[in-house]
């Protein structure tokens, strides 16, 4: 048998990294563009549920950072986090469970038996949201589902003995919603992470998810806990180039930008801000004209803190007021819900997201499949956003105007309408257009909380 020269080896690996669409290299990464199924969606669901769901306590109303209130990193600040962190959170376990009690041994009671994923579902499709991403697995290394790479640290072999990350996915692809997962690259005491970072990217991490990209064939993957390295060392590109190339999901799945620590707002698919941060950077800048997402919690928190109350929880019409701000922006919104242990949503948490789908009902138009008005001039009217579809503009008002508004930048219509009422709405053009508020009883409002009047055929 003839020897394969080197030059022939060289001449088939050049021709199979030809025929791949994605190299392994950012430039080539970021040159995919982002599904449209999620540049049309602008609203989806945030799960943080795991152990952390037992203890359940974060130091809602202390004066301390945003990232500090989180629960769902308990054992991290209760053990290796230091000052004012660690005193509040460790100063609650050892007087609830003391000294001796590891965070492991909440594991058994994170059980999980009054979970009902189609009332879950339920309760997304009425909250008008378009995807759901559920945390597969967050830095503490519990997966969610049965995970080779994480014997006797998994939801079926221990706790709830359930696949509930498959049970969920089925549940909410039954309703037509987009499924995700949430999947923190880095575990804080895994003993193959902190003492050989390759072999933990090779043997644990990669095989982890390419299982949940196989074995669920998710519409996001949705990384995190990629602070601690660069995106080399996590072979990000690698994992992408298949992921784009040969998986069971390459054409429609959504990634984020947390692939490395010099990643977010960088590189990957949709950039991510957090409570408004990128990092300990305020908001997401110039990088908003690329596709983008805000995350946040109804409350402080993202895993369920049982010490949060009503004040710690932003209003039904502050949450709309929110995702219309940062759907005018060009952004999504990923609102968080934190259930509980025994696998129940928070009743409040419900609420919120019920009133927000009963808002989306009436006025989805105006949100839905809308792009920002790039050609928008000088229009800053207090309360007052834009956002357009075709031939269509929407103005969306916060609070009910109390006088005309004036909309700069539209010379002509071809009528105005509110959405969700028959009432006529008077309006003219004169260099810029006018819209009168027409006078309507508080009972006939078509909504709550904001309202939106539809300019047609508002370009030249």
């Amino acid at each position: 048998m003839k020897r394969i020269s080197l030059l022939s080896i060289f001449l088939l690996v050049s021709f199979f990294l030809m025929a791949q669409p994605y190299q392994p290299t950012w430039q080539s990464i970021d040159s995919r563009p982002v599904p449209a199924w999620f540049t049309d969606a602008k609203f989806g669901i945030f799960i943080h549920w795991g152990i952390y769901s037992v203890p359940s306590w974060a130091p809602a109303d202390a004066p301390i950072g945003v990232y500090a209130k989180y629960a769902e990193w308990y054992w991290h600040k209760s053990t290796v986090s230091t000052g004012e962190e660690q005193k509040y959170f460790k100063a609650f376990h050892d007087s609830i469970y003391g000294e001796k009690f590891k965070y492991q041994d909440f594991a058994g009671q994170f059980k999980a038996e009054l979970f009902e994923p189609k009332k879950w579902a339920d309760v997304f499709a009425q909250s008008g949201a378009k995807y759901v991403v559920l945390t597969s697995k967050h830095h503490e290394g519990f997966c969610l589902w049965p995970s080779a790479q994480s014997w006797n640290w998994n939801s079926v072999d221990i706790g709830p003995h359930r696949d509930l990350a498959g049970d969920l996915s089925k549940a909410v692809k039954d309703k037509g919603l987009h499924m995700g997962f949430y999947y923190s690259l880095y575990e804080w005491f895994n003993p193959l992470y902190r003492s050989d970072v390759e072999k933990y990217v090779d043997d644990h991490m990669i095989p982890q998810m390419k299982d949940l990209v196989i074995r669920y064939e998710p519409d996001i993957l949705w990384t995190d806990g990629e602070w601690d390295l660069p995106s080399e060392t996590w072979k990000s590109t690698q994992f992408l180039a298949w992921l784009y190339n040969e998986s069971p999901v390459k054409d429609g799945v959504v990634v984020n930008d947390r692939w490395g620590k010099e990643t977010r707002a960088h590189h990957g698919g949709i950039y991510t801000t957090e409570y408004d941060l990128v990092h300990e950077q305020k908001g997401i800048g110039e990088a908003a004209s690329h596709p983008w997402e805000e995350c946040r919690g109804i409350g402080t928190s993202f895993g369920y803190n049982r010490i949060e109350d009503l004040d710690n929880y932003m209003t039904s019409k502050a949450l709309i007021d929110l995702l219309i701000e940062k759907v005018s922006s060009g952004g999504n919104l990923l609102l968080d819900i934190g259930p509980t242990a025994d696998g129940r949503i928070p009743v409040i948490m419900q609420q919120r997201l019920l009133d927000m789908g009963d808002w989306l009902k009436v006025n989805g138009e105006g949100i839905y499949g809308t792009r920002v008005w790039t050609e928008k001039p000088d229009n800053k009217l207090p309360g007052i956003y834009f956002t357009t579809k075709g031939n269509d503009l929407y103005v969306i008002c916060t609070q009910w105007p109390q006088k005309a508004i004036t909309v700069r930048g539209v010379k002509s219509s071809s009528g105005v309408e509110l959405l969700g009422s028959p009432v006529r709405v008077s309006a003219r053009a004169n260099g810029s257009l006018f819209i009168q508020p027409p006078d309507i009883n508080p009972g006939n409002m078509p909504c709550q909380h904001a309202w939106i009047f539809k300019v047609k055929d508002f370009r030249d």
